[in-house]
């Protein structure tokens, strides 16, 4: 039974990643961080329907990663939660944690 169900959510899925990439984002508006300037690098977002959420660089605005209002959700709760902090680079002539 588990095995169909499984086989029910990756269809499921599938459809949705399929339906999200074949939306015209064309006309989307583009959001960055706030104090961010036109020539600095940042990442940047546009609101789809759907809840749903598209993602891109400003170096390569031509490839964009789209996510659903489930799949942004967690990963904004993760962000607040700590689950994707860097670690702190080591700085010259340190080796890192002993």
């Amino acid at each position: 039974m588990a095995d169909a169900e499984d086989l029910e959510l990756k269809a499921r899925k599938d459809r949705e990643r399929d339906e999200l990439y074949s939306l015209d984002i064309s006309g989307v508006e583009w959001h960055s961080a706030p104090g961010t300037e036109e020539h600095e690098e940042r990442v940047e977002i546009a609101y789809l329907p759907a809840g749903a959420v598209a993602m891109r660089s400003s170096l390569d605005p031509d490839t964009v990663l789209r996510y659903t209002e489930a799949e942004w959700r967690a990963f904004v709760l993760g962000a607040r939660d700590g689950e994707f902090d860097l670690e702190p680079a080591p700085r010259d002539g340190d080796a890192g944690p002993r």
